[in-house]
């Protein structure tokens, strides 16, 4: 699997091929009530959602939360998504998708801000890792950038894909900036953590399926 020149996905995994917005509102609610806040919308979460996580809060609350609220608040978001990402799966479709680019001959990987020792035996309970050259998650600090991620993650494919023929599809603007970063394109998801506004500022292609996406990742790839 795998050819030197022809197209290869990078997947972002959170919001993209899991869908998990639940658990992640819930997840943001129950952190913000650590610190006495009022809950949000899914609506209003995917119109100011950003990264570095700590920049989104600071949309939210009028400035930034101190080490320690952000220590407080980290910790409890992923206390509680890890409770509720089991009642979350696979977004519409992805098993099909991920066998048919697989059996086109061509290549896929998954890069995520996701811790990576949570990361990889989730994609494994799907039974879909046998279609992923790589399954990368984060191996350091959370709230980071995605791009420095990424530089890793295309180097560690070695020879297997030139960065031009990598098409990154993602549901938020990180993933559009970290595929820039490393000389590759990408494709923008509206079914995660975005709104289709605010990923149309990006200038990249945002469709509204991830059969959408694959589509127009084998365009920009040919």
């Amino acid at each position: 699997m795998g050819k030197h020149g022809a197209a290869h996905i990078v997947w972002d995994w959170n919001g993209t091929l899991f869908h998990d917005n639940a658990a992640i509102i819930g997840a943001t609610n129950a952190a913000f009530a650590e610190l006495g806040l009022e809950p949000i919308t899914l609506e209003r979460y995917r119109a100011l959602y950003c990264v570095p996580v700590p920049k989104f809060y600071e949309r939210l609350i009028g400035r930034l939360p101190t080490d320690d609220e952000w220590e407080v608040m980290d910790e409890t978001f992923h206390r509680y998504y890890a409770q509720h990402r089991a009642t979350c799966g696979l977004t519409a479709g992805v098993p099909t998708l991920l066998a048919e680019w697989a059996s086109a001959g061509r290549s896929q990987s998954i890069l995520s801000m996701y811790v990576h020792d949570e990361l990889v035996p989730l994609v494994r309970g799907f039974g879909i890792e046998p279609h992923f050259l790589r399954v990368d998650g984060r191996t350091g600090p959370s709230g980071g950038s995605k791009a420095e991620h990424m530089v890793r993650h295309v180097g560690a494919l070695g020879g297997v894909v030139e960065p031009a023929r990598v098409v990154v599809i993602g549901d938020a603007a990180d993933d559009a900036v970290a595929a820039l970063h490393v000389g590759a394109q990408a494709v923008l998801y509206t079914g995660g953590s975005h709104s289709r506004a605010s990923l149309e500022g990006v200038g990249v292609p945002v469709v509204d399926s991830l059969e959408e996406a694959v589509e127009e990742a084998e365009r920009l790839a040919a």
